[in-house]
């Protein structure tokens, strides 16, 4: 196992403070661009819409709160929370190219974040709620943030499990062992991009997302797989 710990909150921000710099470039080239088209799909259930105030939980270097911000306007803004400085460094520096976008970046814990409940007309969480010490607190913090009625996705790999799903799980698998951490070594980051897989087996699978968001508070929670059962979107409403 390597030297960072799924569920242990210091080390997992210091992943992605060391990884910050090169996170957008490796995204892109590990899922062949295709966690836009993710990301797209997350937004279409959350339908974003001007004079809104919407929430990004665990945004990392915020191209999907820029994206959000766009759709928002005019009268709406969008706050983006991370634990690590550095990859909000880098969504502040990628936003100010954008002024006329309404945006603020503020680094705080997504499972104690701080803010006024039932003040958000809707959120999002992308690969962030695997990384949390406590997915649990994490999906109880998001629906206290939200008004009644509003919408929030969550977006991550997904976990598959059972034989059915054996064909995913093993292609996941070799993805992740065989592509992912060979081509984060050629950046001198293998160890950070191994920790995906430790992290997995820790998370929640798609069931259990669904039952710990109702158990939550959520009034419908339904988990759809995507890229044939890779990766999961939990779609939540208050």
């Amino acid at each position: 196992m390597g030297s960072f710990k799924p569920g242990n909150p210091a080390s997992v921000q210091d992943l992605f403070e060391q990884i910050a710099p090169r996170y957008d470039q490796l995204n892109d080239l590990l899922s062949f661009g295709l966690h836009r088209l993710w990301k797209r799909q997350a937004m279409a259930w959350l339908q974003p819409r001007p004079g809104q105030q919407l929430l990004d939980l665990c945004c990392g270097t915020g191209d999907l709160a820029i994206v959000l911000a766009a759709r928002v306007r005019p009268g709406g803004s969008v706050l983006g929370l991370d634990a690590a400085a550095a990859p909000l460094a880098v969504a502040a520096r990628r936003a100010a190219l954008q002024p006329w976008l309404q945006l603020r970046w503020q680094q705080g814990d997504a499972m104690a974040t701080g803010l006024a409940s039932g003040s958000w007309d809707g959120a999002v969480i992308a690969y962030g709620l695997r990384n949390l010490a406590d997915p649990a607190a994490g999906l109880r913090e998001l629906r206290r943030l939200l008004r009644p009625a509003a919408r929030a996705a969550v977006l991550d790999f997904n976990r598959p499990v059972g034989r059915a799903n054996s064909a995913a799980a093993g292609f996941q698998r070799l993805y992740l062992r065989r592509v992912v951490v060979p081509i984060a070594e050629q950046f001198g980051i293998e160890e950070h991009y191994a920790y995906l897989e430790e992290s997995l087996a820790r998370f929640p699978t798609a069931s259990q997302q669904q039952q710990l968001a109702l158990e939550a508070g959520f009034s419908a929670a339904r988990h759809r797989c995507l890229a044939g059962g890779l990766m999961g979107l939990l779609e939540l409403v208050a």
